[in-house]
C-alpha cells in the first residue's frame, strides 16, 4: 500500500551473439516500478548483489525494514546476498519450495519485457552490450510512459510521484486542520 516496502527479484536470460546475458532486477510490489536492474554474462550472487547496492545508492536508508522477496534460487541463497541485505537492515524473504507463484509479479515482468520488445528482434544476432542498451531503454519506457493497469493507468514512477505527493499534501493539511 506504500511505494518501497515490500520488493520482488528474480534472474532471467536472453541468448544473444556473443552468450548468454542474464539480467537481475528489483519490482516495487507498490506500483510494479523497476527500482534497480544488473546485467552480466553469468548469474553469479555478484550480479544479485549489484542490485541491492544499485538500491541502496538510489533508496540510502529506506531499504531498512524493506521486504525483499525472491525464489531460493543459489544466489539469493548466499552468504553474501544475506549479509548485504543484513548490513542495510532489509528483511529477506523466500518462496516456499515449488510455490513458484510466489515471485509472480517479477516473473510477468520478464515475461512482458520479452513479449513485447525482445521477441520482437533477434537478440542472438546483436552482441550483449546492444541487447544491455535495449534492455535499459525499455526498463525507461516501462517505468516512465507505459501504460500500467493497476496503477489506474498510470505508468509507474508518474504513479508513485502521484501517491507520495499526495501522501504528503494530505499529511500537511492534517497538521493545519
Amino acid at each position: 500500500d506504500v511505494p518501497l516496502k515490500k520488493v520482488v527479484s528474480d534472474i532471467t536470460e536472453i541468448q544473444c551473439s556473443d552468450g548468454k546475458l542474464y539480467v537481475s532486477a528489483v519490482l516495487d510490489c507498490f506500483n510494479g516500478e523497476i527500482l534497480a536492474l544488473a546485467m552480466d554474462d553469468n548469474m553469479k550472487k555478484e550480479l544479485c548483489v549489484k542490485t541491492i547496492e544499485q538500491m541502496k545508492e538510489q533508496y540510502g536508508k529506506q531499504l531498512k525494514g524493506m521486504i525483499f522477496h525472491s525464489d531460493r534460487g543459489s544466489q539469493y541463497t548466499s552468504r553474501e546476498y544475506r549479509a548485504v541485505l543484513a548490513k542495510y537492515d532489509a528483511v529477506q524473504s523466500m518462496s516456499g519450495v515449488g510455490r513458484c507463484y510466489d515471485n509472480a509479479r517479477m516473473e510477468s515482468f520478464f515475461a512482458t519485457l520479452k513479449k513485447e520488445k525482445l521477441y520482437q528482434m533477434d537478440t542472438r544476432t546483436m552482441t550483449r552490450a546492444e541487447v544491455k542498451s535495449v534492455v535499459y531503454r525499455y526498463i525507461h519506457y516501462y517505468n516512465l510512459r507505459r501504460i500500467y493497469s493497476t496503477n489506474d493507468g498510470w505508468p509507474p514512477a508518474v504513479y508513485r510521484h502521484m501517491s507520495v505527493s499526495y501522501t504528503h499534501l494530505r499529511a500537511h493539511e492534517t497538521r493545519h486542520d
